[in-house]
């Protein structure tokens, strides 16, 4: 490493980078000048996520375009794309352990019949960047990827990160800029609500109070406010069969599963210790089913 290279780590480390070494080759990767270079140590120096000062984030093998302001995708996140992938290829559920939580690394059934063919539909709500969606049709193949986020800043990337032709971004409120013509026709429905209960904001890392959208963090009073009300509208868009997907914390699955169960969803919840990630599963039952 150069001295120039090596002023870089010291100021990213003085800056409390952890990892200043493996983001000082990142930078230097980066810029195309040695001007761009300073300006972008600047801003990582000054607290922005190390992502947005990229203009990407690593997610499910993908460069997802991230832009200031935008929230960051998460790697626990990783793990509610690989739940959802498992139902586009028709795996079912793995055998649950006896606290009820499946656990990632549990031995899956022999797989059944898959859920989606080409020109089923996946959305993604409160999408951020796009990158279940991106991630998920990289995974799915020849279906349609719907995604909606609130945030104006959000969708320009989103559009960026979900592709064409089957790939569609809107703005609004969860469901409502959806095309109505999306009624019960959804296959998986996945959602990484704000979850983050309000009272629990200021003991995030300042990269996300400072650098990310409240509204992609705080969940309300319990963290459930925005998953409450994605439960309630799914049943209206999932297809018989279809499955409803949400990350939220282990703690709060149980209340999590309350609510899928008041909207008519059958629930079961999946974990990884590895990823620190739990997910809750809903199941629209098809029609004659017990």
């Amino acid at each position: 490493m150069s001295v120039p290279d090596s002023l870089i780590v010291s100021r990213l480390r003085a800056a409390g980078c952890v990892f200043a070494e493996d983001e000082a080759r990142l930078l230097l990767s980066a810029a195309r000048t040695p001007d761009e270079l300073d300006a972008m140590v600047d801003r990582r120096v000054a607290g922005l996520p190390l992502e947005q000062v990229l203009g990407w984030a690593e997610f499910c093998g993908l460069r997802i375009t991230v832009a200031p302001g935008v929230f960051v995708p998460r790697r626990r996140t990783e793990f509610l794309v690989r739940q959802a992938a498992l139902l586009v290829r028709g795996d079912d559920p793995p055998r649950p352990p006896r606290e009820g939580i499946v656990r990632g690394d549990d031995p899956p059934r022999p797989p059944g019949e898959g859920i989606t063919r080409p020109g089923d539909v996946i959305v993604d709500l409160c999408c951020g960047a796009g990158a279940i969606g991106a991630a998920l049709a990289a995974a799915a193949g020849q279906v349609e990827v719907h995604a909606a986020d609130i945030d104006p800043a959000a969708v320009r990337c989103a559009r960026r990160n979900v592709p064409g032709p089957w790939g569609h971004v809107y703005q609004g409120d969860l469901y409502e800029p959806l095309p109505v013509g999306l009624r019960g026709r959804v296959g998986i429905l996945v959602a990484n609500v704000p979850y983050v209960p309000s009272g629990e904001i200021g003991f995030l890392p300042p990269e996300a109070r400072a650098h990310e959208p409240r509204v992609a963090l705080d969940g309300g009073p319990d963290g459930l406010d925005v998953l409450r009300r994605v439960a309630a509208g799914a049943p209206q868009w999932l297809k018989p069969g279809g499955h409803l997907l949400i990350e939220t914390t282990e703690r709060q699955a149980p209340s999590a599963q309350a609510a899928f169960v008041a909207s008519g969803l059958t629930t079961r919840v999946a974990g990884s210790d590895d990823l620190d990630a739990t997910v809750v599963i809903g199941r629209l039952l098809a029609d004659g089913e017990p």
